[in-house]
């Protein structure tokens, strides 16, 4: 379970992250040290560790897996699925816009690594209400390698300490037409978030259910970038149209991540985080050979 959360969200240029982006913050209770002995505190955290099903949750789990597995999609069908799947994803946002997903609000305090470490929590954080372990051995590679970062803040004030320079730089590009970066990558300095000294990227963002508590959190962090991507065009018009979506801070673009032949619309290596979150599991394990 943990690698499978620590691979969801990933780091580039591992061992090249400046040490200005590193510091000691870790959550208060850390993956692997979270073991549910009391069931009347099971929404106490997102998740738990080292869980044991019973006999009867394993018999049944099982039972729903067989029941699943009886009804099969025909292969010419799976084909056109895999083929057009961004049509389908364009249907299911029009069909229920940004209301089926909840905003992630969790991320930022699972993985403070995620964000610059100039961010300042407004208040501590909570103690545990047992006996922290030693967590050296469950501060995964991402740790000893990505930017860590306090707790996520619920209320931000909007920041005035963006230069008037830098929000129209950005708001230049906030109406770019996705096939002209298509034909090939935009030149140094001239791309979104050029003025920005931490980069980050979401590919698969879908409605912004990631993207709108990071940038309510980059408020008071101009110097930082947000980039997030989604093959389906609905997605994205429903991430450019929201109250909160921020050209100045922001940017939004249609593009599919297997699809090795497409350029970005910044240059290569001036990202400091790429986020993946529950989207190496929709793609068929033959087309992840291009991430």
């Amino acid at each position: 379970m943990n690698m499978i959360w620590r691979n969801s969200i990933s780091c580039l240029r591992l061992g090249k992250v400046p040490h200005r982006y590193q510091s000691g913050y870790h959550p208060v209770a850390p993956l692997g040290s979270r073991i549910l002995t009391d069931p009347a505190k099971v929404f106490e955290h997102n998740m738990w560790d080292h869980m044991q099903w019973s006999k009867e949750e394993e018999t049944a789990a099982r039972k729903k897996v067989k029941e699943n597995s009886a009804v099969r999609v025909l292969l010419e069908e799976q084909v056109k699925y895999e083929r057009e799947a961004s049509k389908y994803w364009d249907t299911f946002y029009k069909i229920h816009k940004n209301k089926f997903f909840k905003d992630r609000n969790w991320l930022l305090r699972e993985f403070p690594e995620i964000l610059p470490v100039d961010q300042k929590p407004e208040e501590k954080a909570r103690e545990s209400s047992w006996d922290l372990v030693n967590t050296s051995a469950t501060n995964c590679f991402s740790r000893m390698h990505c930017p860590t970062m306090p707790e996520e803040k619920n209320h931000c004030k909007k920041s005035s300490g963006s230069s008037e320079g830098q929000s129209k730089t950005e708001s230049d590009f906030s109406n770019l037409d996705p096939e002209k970066h298509k034909k090939g990558p935009m030149k140094t300095g001239l791309f979104p978030g050029s003025n920005a000294t931490f980069r980050i990227l979401e590919v698969g963002c879908g409605a912004g259910n990631s993207v709108f508590p990071i940038l309510n959190t980059l408020q008071n962090s101009p110097e930082s970038f947000l980039y997030c991507c989604d093959f389906a065009s609905g997605a994205v018009e429903l991430i450019k149209s929201h109250s909160s979506y921020r050209a100045a801070q922001c940017f939004a673009f249609v593009h599919d991540v297997c699809d090795d032949g497409l350029p970005y619309p910044f240059p290569d290596g001036i990202l400091d985080v790429i986020l993946l979150v529950f989207v190496l599991s929709s793609i068929h394990p033959d087309r992840t050979l291009f991430i």
